[in-house]
């Protein structure tokens, strides 16, 4: 029925009220937290940097290899399998020998599907290493399959590295996405320092502690590395004492003795246990604190450290202690990366966007407006009413939620007044073709709605349907235009049926026994 009990016409006014307040937080500033939220504005319309990285996962397949030599060694022993001469052969294989009447059991051994040591696949139907048999020469090497799970493995996790540094240098609404199996796509909208984040995004921050040696001969069990505290490279021993993996924070502070600039870190429970062991008998020596393949620090022990803290210093100023930090926080990326493409996109060509987009949904509302009063007459007026509602509590419900508008958002609004107007069409026919055979008005207005609701429904939950798949499968400017089209749906059928109808029941109630209503 057309009648709304005050219950429901209180709903539906303060439901109405409090959003359209929110909206109103876009164009007037609040003092109230809550409800001083905005829509953030994509990148495309605010401007800021694309970035493309891609990861290089050569070191990630050594270091797989080098695990599996270990397990493979490991194995054999358990099976009572003699080998000799095991290698890894061009950071790409794992080598050895065995006798001839071995070789069908090794054989057996990696190619089982319950397999310990060659994990199998079931999604892939595949081995995660190859077995190749050369008369008593035995090689391993990854499949294909076990690349792919390798380096989507180490994708994962360094998007998750790369969001965490991005999120902590406070960048709004960052975009980041999988490209490929060894891609990562970034979009930074409104980013105004892209320089500090691609050092950031550059670095791999692998952390160890190592202590210094005194001999310069880089023999077996010392490497070499340069120091950013001597003019000459520090030889170190090979033994890692503490890894970045034992890091449970890091942050940069003043120190009162000093003055100076540095970064205090917090160990976990293990990694506190190995930094006091080492410290104790290292008492005296010199402690290398190597990040990425460089000697940023290398202070003398001066007693033991047990507390489980400590403090890196380096004459950092207070930014790149920061940066520092947020790195050590983060972790380790399992993977160096390099910034293959970048763009930047300027704060004047995104207002044109906005202006453009603005200037096209001016354009088609106004259309609109006209068409509709001129063929509904005062029901057009309603219509335009529930169509101003409409577009509020769309960007009301999208400031709540702090969403990212993009330039296909603005499409999807645009969408969204063009299905408001198509809903509102339908129950306006409906209900011309009812007053031809019902002379009761209330009763015909109300019959025009209630029958043409289902075919509302339909038409508006099977673009819902769409718009869901779009926001789960796609990604970017997709999910942008899905967003504000799946909005728009649930705010279309609010305005059509709570506000229009609300509005439409009063003037009914009044003019009833008007000749021409529609």
């Amino acid at each position: 029925m057309l009648y709304f009990s005050k219950i429901k016409i209180i709903s539906v006014l303060i439901f109405t009220i409090v959003v359209s307040y929110f909206a109103g937080s876009n164009f007037f500033k609040f003092d109230d937290e809550i409800i001083n939220r905005n829509i953030n504005l994509g990148l495309d319309l605010q401007g800021g940097s694309y970035l493309l990285l891609e990861i290089d996962n050569k070191p990630v397949v050594v270091q797989k290899l080098q695990l599996k030599l270990i397990q493979i060694k490991e194995f054999l022993k358990s099976k009572n399998i003699k080998f000799k001469n095991i290698t890894i052969e061009d950071s790409q294989k794992i080598n050895f020998e065995i006798t001839n009447s071995d070789i069908d059991n090794v054989s057996n051994l990696f190619n089982d599907q319950s397999s310990e040591i060659n994990p199998y696949f079931d999604q892939f139907k595949s081995h995660q290493f190859n077995i190749e048999i050369n008369d008593t020469s035995i090689n391993i090497s990854f499949s294909k399959y076990g690349l792919i799970q390798l380096k989507s493995a180490s994708q994962e996790q360094a998007i998750e590295i790369v969001r965490a540094r991005v999120d902590e240098v406070g960048t709004n609404e960052p975009n980041i996405l999988k490209r490929g199996i060894d891609r990562i796509l970034v979009e930074l909208p409104g980013l105004k320092d892209p320089k500090r984040i691609k050092n950031l995004l550059g670095k791999t921050a692998n952390l160890t502690f190592q202590f210094v040696t005194n001999t310069d001969d880089a023999s077996y069990g010392t490497e070499v590395f340069p120091s950013d505290e001597e003019s000459s490279d520090i030889t170190v021993s090979k033994r890692i004492i503490l890894s970045g993996e034992n890091l449970a924070d890091a942050q940069p502070r003043m120190d009162s003795e000093t003055n100076q600039t540095v970064v205090s870190f917090t160990l976990d429970r293990i990694g506190a246990k190995k930094f006091a062991r080492a410290t104790a008998t290292g008492v005296g020596k010199d402690l290398a604190i190597i990040l990425d393949g460089r000697v940023i620090s290398a202070p003398t022990i001066q007693e033991p450290i047990t507390g489980g803290a400590g403090q890196i210093t380096g004459g950092f100023t207070f930014q790149s202690a920061t940066d520092l930090a947020l790195l050590l926080r983060s972790g380790a990326l399992p993977a160096p990366m390099e910034i293959i493409e970048e763009r930047t996109v300027g704060p004047d060509l995104g207002q044109d966007s906005i202006n453009a987009g603005i200037f096209s949904l001016i354009i088609g509302f106004s259309l609109v407006i006209c068409f509709m009063i001129y063929k509904y007459r005062f029901f057009g007026l309603i219509a335009n009413i529930a169509l101003f509602a409409n577009l509020f509590l769309l960007v009301g419900i999208l400031s709540i939620f702090e969403a990212t508008l993009t330039l296909p958002g603005i499409a999807g609004i645009i969408l969204t007044v063009g299905m408001a107007v198509d809903a509102n069409v339908l129950i306006f026919e409906r209900i011309k073709e009812e007053l031809r055979h019902e002379s009761n008005k209330i009763i015909a207005f109300d019959s025009g709605y209630n029958k043409s609701k289902t075919t509302i429904l339909d038409a508006n939950i099977t673009t819902l349907i769409a718009a869901v798949i779009l926001f789960v499968m796609g990604s970017g400017p997709v999910k942008g235009f899905s967003v504000t089209l799946g909005v728009g749906i649930l705010t279309t059928l609010f305005t059509v049926y709570f506000i229009a109808r609300l509005i439409t029941s009063i003037y009914i109630s009044k003019n009833k026994h008007k000749e021409k209503l529609i």
